[in-house]
């Protein structure tokens, strides 16, 4: 495995995926395109829609309904009618885009189509991405399922993955602890010495293995690895991201350092660099909790501009930031 990590400003972004049940199942209703969902309503796919008041039920191939307007309604935004209208792309099709930036974190959210702001189009059952739900009424409803995660794939991510050898091989999938071990949803491109991805992944640990054709196997060239329920062992990595620390003012200092529990306290190491405003330092963290202080000329000081501060286990008082 190859793991590169770039310098990146961390923006929480998530990516969509659906949950395939079974084969001869279909999933519907959106698809993944870069950092976008793109929601999709094929007039097509449906043969009856809803009432909202009456309840009554109607062909949407009935000439005397007239389509005006697709909207994505669902828990996402607060099952509106009228906020995300789609955009008509021929007589049958009508797409929605929306950044996966604005949802939020790490959800399963419930979502379906609704024409004219009041007629419902419920997916049919045999779809593999719906889930059931209830009105106000008490009517079960099927509604499309919407999953986010917190792992996409990206040209510009900040980790990559490499698989040596297995030309012969069909396909090869990676999956792993950052998308719930779906087996379909991260492909990798074949190369001309064997398999490789880049994704983009929030700091953490995560756990993860290679499919190969069907065949699950750790990652060799990775030595870092953790046993598994099964008694085998999954492949380990490590994504962190840059933080800046910044201390505002003591100018006329000669030296400022920058401790904490990243360095093991040390004194003399992480030497800050002056700037207008005063001092930074900027380091690879990984995620979670670190506690820190500032030392101005032989001085250790908080940061008196970050107000979270918490005592260690002997009694003293630090800094916090959080790296997620």
């Amino acid at each position: 495995m190859k793991n590169s990590i770039q310098h990146i400003i961390f923006i929480i972004l998530f990516c969509v995926t659906a949950t395939v049940f079974a084969q001869h199942k279909t999933t519907k209703g959106y698809r993944m395109d870069g950092d976008e969902v793109v929601f999709t309503f094929d007039k097509r796919d449906y043969f009856e829609v809803t009432h909202g008041e009456s309840q009554e039920r109607t062909s949407i191939h009935n000439s005397d309904l007239i389509i005006k307007n697709v909207a994505v309604s669902g828990q996402f935004n607060n099952w509106a009618k009228d906020k995300w209208i789609m955009t008509q792309l021929d007589e049958n099709r009508y797409e929605f885009r929306k950044k996966v930036a604005d949802f939020g974190d790490e959800f399963s959210w419930e979502f379906k189509f609704v024409i004219n702001e009041n007629y419902w189009a419920e997916p049919e059952k045999n779809i593999a991405n719906i889930a059931s739900a209830k009105d106000k009424y008490g009517k079960e409803l099927h509604v499309y399922n919407l999953k986010m995660y917190s792992a996409f794939v990206s040209e510009d991510g900040n980790t990559s993955f490499y698989l040596e050898g297995h030309e012969n091989a069909e396909k090869v999938i990676i999956a792993g602890t950052f998308n719930k071990w779906n087996e379909d949803l991260f492909q990798m491109k074949k190369v001309a010495d064997g398999w490789y991805i880049t994704l983009q992944l929030r700091p953490g640990i995560y756990e993860y293995k290679f499919i190969i054709d069907g065949m699950w196997m750790r990652d060799e060239a990775n030595p870092n690895k953790k046993r598994n329920e099964f008694g085998e062992f999954n492949s380990l990595v490590e994504v962190k991201a840059y933080y800046t620390f910044k201390l505002h003012g003591y100018k006329n200092a000669e030296k400022v350092l920058l401790s904490g529990t990243f360095n093991d306290w040390s004194e003399d190491g992480f030497e800050m660099i002056k700037t207008d405003y005063g001092w930074k330092f900027t380091i690879l963290l990984s995620s979670g909790k670190h506690q820190y202080k500032f030392i101005v000329d032989n001085k250790w000081m908080l940061d008196p501009s970050n107000p979270v501060k918490e005592y260690d286990y002997k009694g003293n008082i630090n800094s916090v930031c959080m790296v997620r």
